[in-house]
């Protein structure tokens, strides 16, 4: 009987060695693509604020050619 509990218990020990090799090998994956999307994350967040940049200097252009023709035409 002590011989199979101590059976059992190597079993037991080894199927969470497995386990926890697996759990490891998965953080690491989950790790590096927590990583990756971090960069993109921040590429995608700098690309926004060169958008938004732009379209701020294009709100201003527009809003100048619309002074222009509001203040009416330009006598020559």
């Amino acid at each position: 009987m002590l011989e199979a509990s101590l059976s059992q218990l190597e079993q037991l020990v080894s199927d969470l060695v497995q386990q926890n090799q697996a759990l490891l090998a998965t953080n690491q994956s989950l790790s590096a693509e927590l990583a990756q999307t971090k960069d993109e994350n921040e590429s995608l967040q700098l690309s926004l604020m060169e958008q938004e940049e732009k379209q701020g200097a294009t709100t201003a252009r527009i809003q100048a050619l619309v002074e222009r023709v509001s203040a009416g035409p330009v006598s020559a």
